[in-house]
């Protein structure tokens, strides 16, 4: 028996090899994610299949999240990936607020220090509006269903604190982000995404969607 196993490993050491090297990869260096369900809409919609690159903020130990070397921490606006110990799952959402920032909302709109985001409405739908919000110089779409007012819709002025971040997710009237998990420990954060691999319609036979391919996010 123990030569039989001995004879298989030896036999396939190639692939062996293959299969563990691209799990150290999947784990340390890159990965891809999937997406079911529309938090992130209208910027990642359900069915993308998004890219993560771990090695954004830290090199870490595989299979752990030890990190080796720290080489950046996440900036506002940034679409991280978060394995949530409150939520029990992996999360995509954005950064909103950092480390020291003091971060409200009132009917939808962010005040960041103090200071109102701007926003300007881009579309109007039987059910919802979509809207640019500009968090940094470059602004990203957020999507607002109507009614418009929702329980989530406002807090109160809140600062973050050290090693902590709060998120919320582009279609804010339908994401379990910062507002009912909290802030997300950095610790947590294991990459960011910046682009969609491919995307998979689920209301189509999961045929692929030829036009996200490899879009920026």
């Amino acid at each position: 028996m123990h030569k039989n196993i001995s004879n298989i490993v030896k036999e396939n050491r190639f692939f062996i090899v293959f299969i563990f090297l691209m799990l150290v990869f999947r784990s340390s260096f890159a990965d891809w994610n999937a997406v079911p369900t529309g938090s992130m809409k209208p910027t990642i919609i359900e069915g993308d299949r998004i890219w993560v690159n771990k090695l954004a903020y830290d090199l870490n130990i595989p299979f752990t999240h030890i990190s080796l070397k720290n080489f950046a921490d996440p900036e506002r606006g940034d679409i991280v990936i978060f394995e949530s110990a409150k939520a029990e799952k992996r999360l995509v959402k954005r950064i909103i607020g950092i480390p020291g920032d003091t971060v409200s909302m009132i009917n939808n709109s962010i005040f960041l220090n103090g200071k109102p985001l701007a926003y300007k409405i881009t579309s109007r739908h039987l059910n919802h509006i979509i809207l640019e919000e500009k968090l940094t110089q470059s602004a990203h779409k957020i999507r607002l269903e109507r009614p418009l007012q929702s329980r989530a819709d406002s807090f109160t002025p809140i600062t973050i604190p050290e090693k902590f971040y709060l998120v919320l997710g582009d279609n804010r009237n339908n994401s379990a982000d910062s507002r009912f998990i909290g802030f997300i420990p950095r610790k947590e954060i294991i990459g960011r995404a910046r682009h969609v691999v491919m995307s998979l319609d689920y209301n189509n036979y999961y045929l692929p969607r030829a036009d996200r391919f490899l879009q920026k996010l």
